[in-house]
C-alpha cells in the first residue's frame, strides 16, 4: 500500500495512504481523544472527541472519517479543539448517572478515563436526568440507559459486524435520542443472536452481562468462553461446534483429541461440566456438547494421526501404575514425549473404570478398546494382572520415574449391624463383578444405599441381572440428588423405585444373610459450612424395608498397599503437592488417588498435569500441547436467523425401556448427521467475542 507523509501536533509520520487520520494516529502509537471510535467498527463521527484543525481547511473535522493526504499538517491539541471536546463531554454527560462504583466498567470505563483526561467536572453542568429503569428482562444481559452515551458502538458492532441488526436510534419518552432495541421491544423478540458484541464495544456499561454469567475469577480471553473454562481439560469446544455446524467432522474430532485421548468414552459419561454454564440454558436449553464430541467420535477416520509428532527417544523410563484415564493420558502424552512407558494395572483389563466401573450400557467396551488401542499402537506397553504392591522394588527395576494412577477403587459401608452380611455388596465389587462377568444371577429384591451416579449404576446394573424389584434409598430429597438429572429419568423409565429422606440405620438380618434395612425417615438434611453432616429424624417413622440383595453406594475411596509407606489424607487419598507431585520426588500422582472421586474428564485433566511435571522432571521441555487441527480464528458474522432462539435441543435416541433391561447393549445412541449439525447451529460462538479488539485508553499511548 502507498504510504504518504502527514505530521501531527509537530510528529512526522509515514502513514497507509487509505487510513484515516484517527487510524494513522493510533497506529504510530499517538493519542487523539476518541469516544465512539472502535479498531473493529466502520466510524461515524458522533461523539466529536476527535476533532481537529486542518492547516489550510477553514472548517473542524473529525479525525476518524477524515482520510489522510500527503504533506497534511494536523493539530489536535489546540484550546479552540480541547474546548469543543469539553463541551461534547459535557453533553454526554448531562444525561449520565454520577455513580461510578455500582457498574461493572468501573477503573476500566473508557468514559471515566476521558474524564479524566479531558479535565471535565459536571459541576457547572445543568443536569437533564430523566431516570430509566434498568432493563433486566432480556436473557443474559442488563440494559441501563441512563449509562448510555449514544455513542453507537452497539449499534455497529450488531449491524455491521454481526449482521444481526437488532439495536438502532430510538426517541425516548422526554425527546432524548437513545439506542433502544428496534421497535422497543425485548431483544429475543427481534433476533437477537446473544453474542455479546454489543456488551464487549459498549465503552460505559449502558450494556452489561447479568451476573454470574461470565466468571469473575478469570481472565478475558479464558472468562469469555464459560464451556471451554468449565472443562477441566481445557477442551476448545466452539472450535469443533463450528467445525460440525460447517461439516468437517474430521476437523472437530481432531480439535477435541488436541486435549483428550478419549474422545468417544467421554461422548458417552462426560460429567459435561461444559453443559452447566453454556450460556444458551438462558435461552432455552443448554447445548448438547456432549452428544456432539460423541457425534465427532464416531465419525473419526483417524486423519489427526498425520499430524501427531513424537519426540526422539528420551533414553529415560517412566512406570505407569493404573490403567484408567488418568494413568493412560499420562502414559500417552510421556509417551509422545520421548520416553518409554509401561502400564501396570491388577486388573485383567485395561482402562480402569472405563471398562470396570461404569457398565457398559452407557458405556460401549468396543469405544474404549479403540481408544485404548491407540494407546498401545504408539508404543506404550499394558501389563494386565500385575499388582503392584513394592514400589522401592519398582524403582529399583530401572523406572526413573512413577506415576500413581490406581483411582478410588475401593466402596464404602456405614458401620451399621449387619453391615458385612454374605448379600451385602459395595458398589465398586459389584460392578467390577458384572463387567468381568463374575456377578451371581440376582433374584428377587435388590436396595440400594445411596443417591449418586454410582448408585443408579448399581440398580440398573441389578435390573439387568435379573433382580424383580429394585429400590434406591437416600437421605436427600428428589431435588438434592447428586445424581445427574438423565440417569434418575433413566432408571425410573427402567422400573428402579427411589425413595428419598430416608436413613438407614441397620441392615436386618438372619446370622450372615441380610433379610431389609432398617429405616427411618429425614425430617431435615444438609451439610454445614465445614462439609458436616446435619441430620434431623422424624420420630416414630422407624420402618423396614425387606432385601434379598443390598448394595451399599455410599461413596469410594483409593484402596492404598500397605507396604508403599506413603501419607494419606483422610480420605485415604495419597498426600500431595499440587495434585501430582508427593513427598517422594520420582513418584507422582495423577487422578482420584490424589483429590478423591471425580469424573473422567478431570482424570484426563490430571493426567495432562502430570505428564507435564514429569516430563520436565526428566529433563523434557514440558510442552505436551498438540496442533491437530487447523488454525482457524472465529469469524465477525452472524446473520440473521429468524428461527435461532426457538431451536430445540437435539435428543439422541434411546432404546426402548421395557426391552433395554434384558442385556447391556448401549442405551443412548448417537445424534444422526443432520440432528449434530442442527444441535451445533444453536451455539453462541462465544469465542467470537473473544476476538473483538480491546480498545486502549490515553494513559497507554506513547505520545499523549
Amino acid at each position: 500500500m502507498k504510504t504518504v507523509s502527514i505530521t501531527i501536533d509537530g510528529h512526522v509520520l509515514l502513514v497507509d495512504s487509505g487510513d484515516s487520520i484517527l487510524h494513522a494516529a493510533l497506529k504510530a502509537d499517538l493519542y487523539i481523544p476518541h469516544l465512539c471510535h472502535h479498531p473493529d467498527l466502520p466510524d461515524i463521527g458522533a461523539c466529536r472527541l476527535c476533532v481537529i484543525e486542518i492547516e489550510g481547511v477553514d472548517e473542524i473535522k473529525t479525525a476518524c472519517s477524515t482520510r489522510v493526504e500527503e504533506n497534511m499538517v494536523i493539530y489536535s491539541k489546540t484550546e479552540k479543539l480541547n474546548a469543543m471536546r469539553r463541551l461534547s463531554m459535557e453533553l454526554m454527560l448531562a444525561n449520565h448517572v454520577d455513580d461510578c462504583t455500582t457498574c461493572p466498567k468501573y477503573l476500566k470505563c473508557e468514559l471515566q478515563s476521558l474524564i479524566q483526561y479531558l479535565g471535565v467536572s459536571t459541576a457547572r453542568l445543568k443536569r437533564t436526568l430523566n431516570a430509566v429503569p434498568v432493563n433486566t428482562a432480556n436473557p443474559l444481559f442488563v440494559r441501563d440507559l441512563n449509562r448510555c452515551v449514544s455513542c453507537g458502538r452497539c449499534v455497529r458492532a450488531c449491524r455491521d459486524l454481526r449482521g444481526v441488526d437488532v439495536l438502532d436510534y430510538a426517541v425516548m419518552a422526554d425527546d432524548r435520542i437513545m439506542v433502544d432495541v428496534k421497535n422497543h421491544h425485548l431483544m429475543t423478540e427481534e433476533g437477537c443472536r446473544f453474542c455479546g458484541a454489543c456488551v464487549e464495544v459498549c465503552p460505559t456499561g449502558a450494556l452489561q452481562d447479568k451476573d454470574g454469567v461470565f466468571s469473575d475469577d478469570l481472565n478475558r480471553e479464558i472468562g469469555l468462553v464459560p464451556c471451554r473454562s468449565g472443562c477441566p481439560a481445557q477442551i476448545n469446544v466452539p472450535k469443533y461446534i463450528r467445525a460440525i455446524k460447517e461439516g468437517d467432522d474430521q476437523e472437530a474430532i481432531a480439535v477435541i483429541r488436541e486435549r483428550a485421548p478419549f474422545p468417544h468414552s467421554l461422548g458417552y459419561v462426560c460429567m459435561a461440566f461444559c453443559e452447566d454454564v453454556c450460556r444458551r440454558k438462558e435461552i432455552n436449553e443448554a447445548l448438547s456438547i456432549r452428544e456432539l464430541k460423541k457425534f465427532a467420535a464416531t465419525q473419526d477416520q483417524g486423519l489427526w494421526k498425520e499430524k501427531i509428532v513424537v519426540k526422539p527417544n528420551s533414553g529415560k523410563k517412566v512406570a505407569v501404575i493404573g490403567s484408567g484415564p488418568a494413568g493412560l493420558t499420562a502414559a500417552y502424552y510421556l509417551k509422545k514425549s520421548g520416553h518409554a512407558v509401561t502400564v501396570f494395572e491388577k486388573m485383567p483389563v485395561a482402562g480402569g473404570m472405563l471398562t470396570t466401573g461404569i457398565p457398559s450400557y452407557r458405556l460401549p467396551r468396543e469405544a474404549v478398546a479403540a481408544e485404548i488401542a491407540i494407546i498401545t499402537d504408539m508404543g506404550v506397553e499394558i501389563c494386565t494382572s500385575t499388582e503392584i504392591s513394592d514400589l522401592e522394588a519398582l524403582k529399583k527395576s530401572g523406572y526413573d520415574e512413577i506415576l500413581i494412577a490406581i483411582g478410588a477403587g475401593k466402596g464404602t459401608r456405614l458401620p451399621i449391624d449387619g453391615a458385612n452380611c454374605d448379600n451385602v455388596e459395595e458398589n465398586i465389587d459389584f460392578l467390577r463383578k458384572a463387567a468381568l462377568n463374575q456377578a451371581p444371577i440376582l433374584q428377587g429384591k435388590v436396595v440400594v444405599l445411596g443417591g449418586g451416579n454410582v448408585a443408579f449404576d448399581c440398580a440398573r446394573t441389578a435390573r439387568r441381572l435379573g433382580a424383580g424389584e429394585v429400590t434406591i434409598l437416600c437421605l436427600e430429597s428428589r431435588v438434592g440428588m447428586t445424581a445427574s438429572l438423565d440417569e434418575i429419568e433413566e432408571g425410573l423409565e427402567e422400573g428402579i423405585k427411589i425413595i428419598n429422606n430416608t436413613s438407614f440405620n441397620a441392615i436386618e438380618h438372619q446370622g450372615s444373610r441380610a433379610t431389609g434395612v432398617c429405616c427411618q425417615k429425614v425430617k431435615s438434611f444438609n451439610l454445614d459450612d465445614n462439609k458436616k453432616m446435619q441430620l434431623e429424624l422424624a420420630p416414630d417413622s422407624d420402618h423396614v424395608i425387606p432385601a434379598d440383595t443390598i448394595i451399599f453406594a455410599i461413596g469410594q475411596r483409593p484402596e492404598i498397599p500397605a507396604g508403599w509407606d506413603l501419607p494419606l489424607t483422610p480420605g485415604n487419598c495419597i498426600g500431595s503437592v499440587d495434585e501430582v507431585k508427593t513427598a517422594d520426588k520420582s513418584v507422582y500422582l495423577a487422578g482420584d488417588v490424589s483429590y478423591g472421586t471425580h469424573s473422567v474428564i478431570r482424570a484426563i485433566a490430571s493426567g495432562r498435569k502430570a505428564a507435564i511435571a514429569m516430563d520436565l522432571a526428566l529433563g523434557g521441555d514440558g510442552k505436551i500441547e498438540e496442533m491437530l487441527s487447523r488454525e482457524k480464528v472465529a469469524g465477525t458474522y452472524l446473520g440473521r436467523d429468524d428461527t435461532f432462539l426457538g431451536k430445540k435441543r437435539e435428543i439422541p435416541i434411546q432404546e426402548n425401556p421395557d426391552q433395554r433391561t434384558a442385556d447391556f447393549s448401549a442405551v443412548n445412541h448417537c445424534l444422526a448427521a443432520e440432528e449434530a449439525c442442527n444441535e451445533a447451529v444453536r451455539c453462541l460462538q462465544c469465542d467470537m467475542r473473544v476476538a473483538i479488539t480491546k480498545p486502549r485508553i490515553w494513559a497507554s499511548y506513547g505520545i499523549k
